[in-house]
């Protein structure tokens, strides 16, 4: 099965973008198949598996159709009438044509606002003119727009009377059903080889006097009028309520990326052998050295953190999705803030423990067949997609402005905020204890006073006569650091909340004892981490400090002798792992090898560079 993986880098880009195709067919065929063998008229294994990360390894040159069904579809059944979804919706739905969503355009991604392709209301015709006014202007990125698609999800802004009314959908048709040429006006292509995703077929899209009939705009809640009356929507917000689900999805996704490279990392460091800890003695097995541990560990315990979050994200995701079906909105705002704040740090841990986990399995991590450079990139790229990191941290700091200063007044607060009433509350932290609800009440005490010196900040800067956003501006650091642990204090909560709370009761006592060394790991790990902005509002004597240090070591030595069992426990398939040094059987260096040999320039002994350049450079005397 690895070598399935590590053969495909050996072709050409055209060969790796056919492959993409193929591969995504089959596995949507296959999980059709399956869902209707075992759970008829259910979506748990199709569509929902054909997203997930857990299949990555049926296709490992990328899926170009992702997008089409996580995206498109979603968002024509959340935003198109019941007519439109039986005109076009369902087609989707059913894979009889294929589309992609457009969003992002070449000059401007995550402000939406700043989008420059425009549909022009036709009154006379009833039809949306489309174009891309500049270069700037043209769809850049979307998933499977390359060479797959021959439909899309546009994202425009209207005009009417040339007078803006907000960012739309549009859905347009690109390319002849039977023949796959673009139809007149549509400038569509590939965006070339990237760092990841290789066979994803990102495009570009351009449009010139594009025309499509009016009730090809989405119109379950902004609608134009024959005559051209707009009626807005409820909220705004529901026209990007798709990006809200897909960075449910990233966060999730990116907790299983991160399980599967420290599923790699620690089997890899159970075979290796390197380093007496004792001179004279045998060389112990690398994941003995407690260096080691910490580059380990700490992920293991992090990606089961991020999954029990993004579980509660999706509960809240389906209960705010049912308040909305009843035209109840407030809940919006919290899940908006909260699935920023989850796909940052989930993406942003993932990325960067990926990498330490890589360099774990020192120079093998460096070679394809090890698949970590897959799971390097694919995390790395979600820093950037659906909402770029930075971005998303200061909307998250604009929610908690808003809370604070609810807080402040005595109004009721979202429930992942109550905590800022209660740091008001309090006229000190207290005493510092250390065990697992004080250390969880130190995070979201140390969020909170960051909260308030971001507004004491702010605050001031528009006392100076600054502007709103100038003072947002110039208090952007402040706002991203008490985002940031605005997230990490939900997932603290949602884990502790997990390990001791009611559930802990069913399991048996072994694995509580397995779950709370991971907490312990965590928490410590987390406070030690965070530790300057904690000792900002926190009283901590040097021995407590010193104590904190202590006790990372300790869960460290407590979860080695399980560790093995607690990556084999997360089940990944070999072919979801594709990986030389993570395979269930150990057999490293005989995989190693016997992909070495299967290189093609080993397919012959003497290569014809030899021939042709090689030996004349060698007889030239240089």
């Amino acid at each position: 099965m690895t070598g399935h993986n590590t053969m495909l880098f050996y072709k050409s880009h055209e060969e790796i973008c056919e492959t993409a195709v193929k591969q995504s067919l089959e596995v949507a065929k296959k999980l059709r198949e399956l869902q209707e063998r075992l759970n008829p008229g259910g979506n748990d294994i199709w569509p929902k598996m054909f997203s997930s990360s857990l299949i990555q390894g049926s296709t490992p040159a990328g899926n170009p159709f992702v997008v089409h069904i996580a995206m498109m579809v979603d968002a024509i059944r959340k935003q198109s009438t019941d007519e439109q979804w039986e005109r076009f919706g369902k087609r989707a739905e059913n894979f009889e044509i294929c589309g992609t969503y457009a969003q992002t355009e070449l000059g401007h991604g995550t402000f939406l606002r700043g989008l420059e392709t425009r549909a022009d209301y036709d009154r006379k015709t009833e039809e949306f003119v489309l174009n891309s006014p500049s270069l700037k202007a043209y769809k850049w990125w979307p998933g499977g727009l390359g060479h797959c698609a021959n439909y899309c999800l546009l994202v425009a802004q209207l005009y009417i009377d040339d007078q803006p009314k907000g960012v739309q959908m549009f859905f347009v048709q690109l390319r002849d059903e039977e023949t796959h040429m673009p139809l007149p006006g549509i400038d569509v292509g590939e965006i070339g080889y990237k760092m990841g995703f290789y066979g994803s077929s990102n495009g570009f899209l351009g449009l010139k006097n594009v025309r499509i009939p009016r009730m090809n705009m989405l119109m379950r809640n902004a609608k134009v009028q024959p005559d051209g009356t707009f009626v807005q929507s409820p909220a705004s917000v529901l026209t990007y309520f798709t990006m809200v689900k897909m960075r449910c999805l990233i966060a999730e996704n990116n907790a299983t990326h991160l399980a599967i490279a420290a599923t790699i990392a620690t089997r890899y460091s159970a075979v290796r052998r390197q380093s007496p800890i004792n001179r004279n003695e045998r060389e112990p097995q690398i994941i003995d050295h407690v260096t080691q541990q910490l580059k380990l560990f700490p992920e293991i315990s992090t990606a089961i953190a991020y999954k029990i979050a993004t579980n509660s994200l999706w509960s809240m995701y389906h209960d705010t999705l049912t308040e909305i079906e009843r035209g109840n909105y407030v809940r919006l705002p919290e899940l908006h803030s909260l699935s920023c704040a989850l796909k940052v740090i989930c993406s942003a841990d993932a990325s960067d423990g990926s990498e330490r986990l890589r360099l774990a399995c020192g120079g093998h991590g460096y070679l394809t067949s090890s698949n970590m450079h897959i799971i390097v990139g694919s995390t790395s790229a979600s820093r950037t997609y659906e909402g770029e990191n930075t971005v998303l941290l200061l909307q998250v700091g604009r929610f908690l402005m808003k809370s604070w200063r609810a807080a402040t007044e005595g109004k009721p607060l979202p429930p992942t905020a109550s905590y800022l009433a209660t740091f008001l509350q309090r006229k000190s932290f207290g005493r510092w204890s250390g065990n697992w609800e004080n250390i969880v009440s130190a995070i979201q005490y140390a969020a909170a006073n960051k909260t308030r010196l971001a507004f004491e900040s702010m605050s001031q800067r528009l006392k100076q006569g600054q502007t709103e956003g100038e003072a947002a501006n110039n208090t952007g650091i402040e706002l991203t650091q008490a985002a940031e642990l605005h997230g990490r204090s939900f997932v603290a909560v949602t884990f502790l909340a997990h390990v001791t709370g009611p559930e802990a009761g069913k399991r048996s006592a072994a694995f509580n004892d397995v779950l709370e060394n991971l907490l312990e790991l965590y928490l410590v790990h987390t406070a030690l981490r965070h530790l300057s902005e904690i000792l900002q509002c926190i009283r901590l004597s040097d021995h407590e400090m010193r104590t904190l240090q202590t006790r990372l070591e300790k869960a460290l030595s407590q979860i080695r002798p399980n560790a093995v069992s607690i990556v084999d426990g997360f089940d990944f398939h070999e072919r979801t792992l594709s990986s030389t040094l993570g395979a269930y059987d150990g057999n490293v260096y005989e995989r190693l090898f016997d992909l070495a040999k299967q290189s093609p320039l080993n397919q012959e002994p003497v290569p014809k560079s030899f021939h042709t350049t090689l030996k004349p450079f060698f007889k030239s005397n240089l």
